[in-house]
């Protein structure tokens, strides 16, 4: 076990919490963290890409003109690719883009995401973020004491929907619950603060 201080609204320590070495002290891996991004990432593509070969272009299936002693070069169809508003050759079809991650693979992904943001100091323990509103203002006003520059993803317990609202029109927050965290998110933000009484479902959830 490992121990992590814990801090107010001011970044004032009040004290320390034992977060376990098997999620938040494991030597990064970094294939696998790449790895899953790569699957996230591939996940978010609609691959909805697509074009019409010549048997689906509207046109003609006469010949255009006859083989021979026209002059012209020869010609089957209207629909050809050499033509214009012809059909496309190996062009875009719908398809999914989605790979696999075994669980086992993805978590201990996430592992070597969180050890990282702990050994770079990116990650702060907040012993409170309960709002008495769901303000704006209020979320903005707390970052700024806590002296947070860049963009901040925010690990809250299960009622974190006053949280939700209140920083959802911040652009550069994310809030989210526990089991809903990504590999993605978690290094694709500059700071990881994570809420003292959703500490232990994060260690639950990706133990």
């Amino acid at each position: 076990m490992a121990s992590l201080p814990v801090v107010d609204h001011t970044r004032t320590s009040v004290g320390s919490v034992d977060v376990s070495e098997g999620v938040f002290g494991v030597r990064p891996h970094a294939g696998l963290v790449q790895a899953a991004v790569v699957m996230q990432r591939a996940s978010l593509r609609q691959g909805s890409a697509s074009t019409k070969g010549r048997s689906e272009v509207s046109g003609t299936g006469k010949k255009p003109w006859k083989q021979k002693h026209t002059g012209r070069a020869r010609a089957g169809s209207n629909r050809s690719p050499l033509w214009r508003h012809g059909g496309t050759v190996f062009g875009p079809r719908p398809r999914r883009y989605a790979s696999g991650l075994s669980r086992k693979m993805y978590r201990k992904a996430m592992q070597s995401a969180l050890s990282s943001k702990k050994a770079s100091g990116e990650l702060v323990i907040l012993a409170d973020l309960s709002l008495p509103e769901p303000k704006t203002g209020l979320a903005a006003r707390v970052f700024d004491q806590l002296g947070l520059h860049g963009t901040i993803l925010v690990v809250a317990g299960r009622d974190h929907d006053i949280l939700l609202r209140a920083t959802r029109n911040l652009p550069y927050v994310k809030t989210v619950s526990p089991q809903a965290m990504t590999v993605y998110d978690v290094l694709r933000y500059d700071t990881l603060l994570v809420v003292q009484d959703a500490l232990p479902s994060v260690q639950e959830a990706w133990s």
